[in-house]
């Protein structure tokens, strides 16, 4: 099976090195500010059928005027310009799939410095236990002491700047073995805020609150940026300070779904989670900011490519499946469920079990064929059913991840 892996390693340039950095990837941005601006220039002026431009064009147009108009252009690798028209024309694609579709996508914007300092090469690019050679960059030292990581095709790297720190991040594609199917049981996550992740078999994995934990600091180096004099010193370092928590928040909460996606693809069979509308829960104005600091959408992503990985199989119920109203034990829904009701109780068999458990125990139960066997019985799960699997129906008392982002036993 053909792959594309990442590996993502962190620079340690000299002096020198980090001045060649900061040139590549001012170049980067500087070509992608000219693109859009000859885009907007173009679509304004004509009216024909030549209103549009495609990053070939463009990067042909850029080579002709290096050598009177941007003769500094030489002294970094081609790859910078050419990829960051690249990434330019890729983002008009998506601004006009997003017309297509209905969507809310942004127009590209253009580039200020500091902000988003990237860019893009391919190449000569050789990989040593502690260092990696890149084009016009030369050889560059990594904190990291790692063996060679693999042993396909070398296809492009990323090299971004954050928080005053170098980051590489190398594009492989491998060839690796099938995977066998793995052989466990199937379980349901139930998503949630209070709790990351619950398990159908009992098993509760805590939020870390990357944002909710640090927001009080956050506010407060950002109150005493606010306050700095712009161009001082003081406020660069201000600046880095804040950049820094927030690269914190970020690897936080990056390493829990890390961890807990790798976990689920190791360890079931299949994956069962629910579709969720995270737009329109977003405009909740008190859980918004709750639910964007959990990051709903990034664990469903990585958990889809990891269980092709592992063999597992990976599930999405649908978004009208009623998960949290359903009963899980008689299959009786309720009409109206409050987010205050944190224990779900049947009106019909007496049920009482958590709201966040009767709902990954529902999410099993999604991809069945069928709910009736021959003689007209329900076979839908039911925790009080001692003939469906142990581990689906037990309750654990002692969840066994419930303190940050440890991740929990594989074995």
């Amino acid at each position: 099976m053909l792959i594309h892996k990442a590996y993502r390693y962190e620079l340690d340039p000299n002096n020198s090195q980090r001045s060649s950095l900061l040139q590549h990837a001012g170049i980067a941005r500087f070509t992608y500010n000219w693109g859009l601006d000859q885009r907007i220039k173009l679509y304004k002026n004509n009216q024909g059928n030549d209103r549009f431009t495609d990053p070939m064009k463009q990067h042909k147009l850029l080579t002709s005027l290096k050598k009177t108009q941007f003769p500094w252009m030489y002294e970094c690798s081609k790859c910078a310009p050419q990829e960051a028209l690249r990434n330019l024309g890729r983002a008009f694609k998506n601004f006009q799939r997003g017309l297509n579709q209905g969507k809310r996508i942004g127009f590209p914007k253009f580039k200020s410095k500091g902000a988003n300092d990237s860019f893009r090469l391919y190449g000569t690019i050789r990989f040593e236990e502690r260092k990696i050679q890149l084009p016009k960059l030369g050889k560059i030292r990594i904190k990291e002491r790692r063996k060679q990581y693999c042993k396909g095709r070398i296809l492009s790297v990323t090299v971004t700047r954050r928080a005053n720190r170098w980051f590489v991040s190398i594009t492989v594609e491998e060839n690796i073995k099938d995977p066998k199917p793995i052989v466990s049981y199937a379980v349901g996550v139930d998503l949630g805020i209070k709790t990351l992740a619950t398990l159908s078999d009992g098993t509760i994995f805590s939020n870390p609150r990357a944002l909710g934990l640090r927001i009080k600091k956050l506010r407060k180096l950002s109150k005493s940026l606010s306050r700095k004099k712009k161009g001082s010193k003081n406020r660069e370092k201000a600046k880095l300070r804040l950049a820094r928590m927030h690269l914190k928040i970020f690897n936080v909460r990056q390493d829990t779904l890390h961890k807990l996606s790798t976990y689920l693809a190791k360890s079931h069979s299949k994956i069962v989670i629910e579709n969720l509308g995270v737009s329109g829960m977003m405009k909740n104005r008190r859980l918004a900011r709750a639910i964007a600091d959990v990051g709903f959408y990034e664990f469903r992503r990585q958990l889809e490519y990891k269980c092709q990985w592992y063999g597992s199989r990976f599930e999405v119920a649908p978004r009208t499946f009623p998960s949290s109203k359903r009963c899980s034990s008689c299959g009786h829904k309720k009409k109206e469920l409050s987010l205050s009701e944190r224990e779900y109780e049947c009106g019909e068999c007496g049920l009482k079990i958590d709201r966040d458990l009767n709902a990954a125990l529902n999410l099993v139960t999604v991809s069945l064929p069928e709910t009736l066997n021959a003689r007209g019985e329900d076979v839908r799960l039911d925790v009080n059913s001692p003939g469906i699997c142990e581990k689906q129906t037990s309750v654990k008392q002692e969840p066994k991840w419930t303190n940050g982002p440890k991740c929990p036993s594989l074995s």
